[in-house]
Parts: structure tokens; C-alpha cells; sequence
């Protein structure tokens, strides 16, 4: 005995949303994969400034323990680690424009450069080239 197709109760197709896909199809068929986030662009820049808003942080914070414990921190390196903070806030704060990413692995570079000026502001690069980089990873998995 075969069981006749069920009817769809009239309610059930007034209670959908507009454009949901009826029950047994796919929804996310020939769609990008959704984050879950309700504005994921707002999310990512938010990523990226608050890295860059606590690299210059600790950059800043960084100046008198090097000076202290590592020694020979000349005034030029000390310009170059303000300098360096100072790019990272204006760039947190420009987040909104699609060039601010790449300005921020050029900065990222630049202080992997300040190295040559003192090997502690190489250790600062690195650590903070490697959170740039999960930065961009995770930019690309929300965004596409």
C-alpha cells in the first residue's frame, strides 16, 4: 500500500520568509557560505584595527624595557618605533579602505626592517607579522 503524497498545509507556505527555499531544497545552492556574522566587513575591520591598535601599543610600551634591559636603543630607533606606532593607529583608523590591508603588511615589513636597528624590534616584527598574517587568513574566510 502506497501512501499518497502529503499536502502542504496552507499555512505552512504563509509562514516561509520571502525567498526561503521550500523544505527539501537547499537554501545555500549557488550561494558564497554565509560567516553567521550580521556584517561581517564591520567584523573584519574591527580584526584589523584592534591589531594594529595594540601592536602600536606595545611598541610603545616596548621602548623603555629595551632601552633598560637591552641597551644601546638610539634616539633613530626610538624615532623609527614611534614612528611605527603612530602608522599603526592612522592605519586602524582607516580600515574602511580597501588599501589600509596592504598598508599594514607593508608595516609589518617595516618593523621586521627595524631589526636592523635592534634585534628585540626583530622579535616585535616577527611576532606581529605571524598575527598580521592569521589577521588576513581570517579576512579571507569571512569575506571570500
Amino acid at each position: 500500500m502506497t501512501s499518497p503524497e502529503r499536502e502542504p498545509h496552507p499555512t505552512e507556505d504563509a509562514t516561509r520568509a520571502v525567498g526561503e527555499a521550500p523544505v527539501g531544497e537547499d537554501p545555500t545552492a549557488g550561494q558564497p557560505r554565509r560567516s553567521g556574522l550580521r556584517n561581517p566587513e564591520r567584523a573584519v575591520r574591527g580584526l584589523g584595527a584592534g591589531t594594529l591598535g595594540l601592536e602600536a601599543l606595545v611598541l610603545l610600551l616596548a621602548i623603555q624595557p629595551i632601552r633598560v634591559v637591552g641597551g644601546d636603543l638610539g634616539g633613530a630607533a626610538i624615532g623609527a618605533v614611534v614612528a611605527l606606532a603612530v602608522a599603526a593607529v592612522v592605519l586602524a583608523g582607516m580600515m574602511r579602505r580597501h588599501w589600509a590591508w596592504n598598508a599594514g603588511t607593508v608595516l609589518q615589513g617595516l618593523l621586521l626592517l627595524g631589526g636592523l636597528l635592534h634585534w628585540s624590534l626583530l622579535g616585535l616584527g616577527i611576532i606581529f607579522a605571524l598575527v598580521w598574517a592569521y589577521a588576513l587568513h581570517v579576512r579571507r574566510v569571512i569575506l571570500g
